[in-house]
Order: structure tokens, then sequence, then C-alpha cells
């Protein structure tokens, strides 16, 4: 069975996906409650460096679908029966 996308395109894919990842573990943190302001919430990391790393991220996966596989890698990984 050949599918659309070749090998790179899901690794490109799945390191984009680790960093979108890492970016939203970047964004969490303690809140702030009605008891207690917590300024943390304000921090660069999280309004700044987090939210460009998710972007960097949803970039590259736009990259790992666009990206064209090699031509003779794909007619490499058809079965016999199927090459005319």
């Amino acid at each position: 069975m050949r599918l659309c996308l070749g090998k790179l395109n899901f690794i490109i894919m799945g390191i984009s996906a680790l960093i979108i990842l890492i970016g939203f573990i970047l964004m969490g943190g303690e809140p702030s409650t009605p008891e207690h302001f917590n300024p943390d919430v304000f921090s660069t990391r999280r309004t700044v460096i987090a939210p460009n790393i998710c972007f960097f991220g949803y970039l590259l996966m736009i990259v790992g679908i666009l990206v064209k596989s090699p031509r003779g890698k794909i007619q490499d990984d058809e079965p016999e029966n199927m090459k005319a």
C-alpha cells in the first residue's frame, strides 16, 4: 500500500508535534487565584517564548505536509505487481 506522504514527511510532522507540545508545556504553570495574584502569569516565557515556539512548530507541520518526497524513492517502495 502506497501512502501519499513519505517517511520524511512523517518524521518532520512528528518533530513538529513535539515542538508544539514543548511550547504548550512552557505556557503552563501556576495560575492566579482570587486570594493570591501570581505575577508569573505575565512572564516572558509564558507570553512571548512559548507562543513563538508553538508557532514555529505549526509552521514546521505545514512544511512537513508540503515537502515532496524524492521521486525515485516512491517508485521503489511500490510492490513489483504495481509497477507499470
